[in-house]
């Protein structure tokens, strides 16, 4: 059952804040990542490349656990536990770019290496935490 995203919460994904997203290795245990995030709607967005072990993991098990904090005030935060609905490759060097506008201040994602093919996940959120002190 997904759940909604308050404005509070998506204010924090919106603004240039880190996440860090959680995975399944194949032996279950957890690998956290730092990660560029973005909201659309209530669902989160996360870009990432194939080869790497988000992708991967993902598409054994889906299920995910992401969390964000404001970088100027790190007591406003969200938790959020939910699952991949959408793995696409449509769009995914166009929104890097975004993301890389958001991140770094740069038209362009500067870290592509070539044979490079970038992904977006797209996770729906089945349970959100928060505490919104701002």
């Amino acid at each position: 059952m997904s759940a909604t995203l308050s404005e509070g919460v998506k204010k924090l994904f919106r603004e240039p804040n880190y996440g860090h997203l959680a995975t399944l290795m194949p032996d279950g245990s957890p690998q956290v990542s730092p990660v560029w995030v973005d909201v659309d709607g209530d669902r989160i967005l996360v870009n990432s490349a194939e080869g790497r072990s988000k992708p991967r993991n993902v598409r054994r098990d889906a299920r995910v656990a992401i969390s964000i904090y404001n970088q100027e005030n790190p007591y406003s935060s969200a938790f959020i536990r939910g699952r991949v609905v959408e793995i696409t490759h449509e769009g995914a060097d166009e929104h890097i770019d975004k993301l890389a506008k958001k991140y770094l201040g740069l038209d362009k994602y500067p870290y592509h290496q070539p044979g490079d093919q970038r992904v977006i996940l797209v996770i729906e959120p089945e349970h959100v935490g928060s505490i919104m002190t701002d």
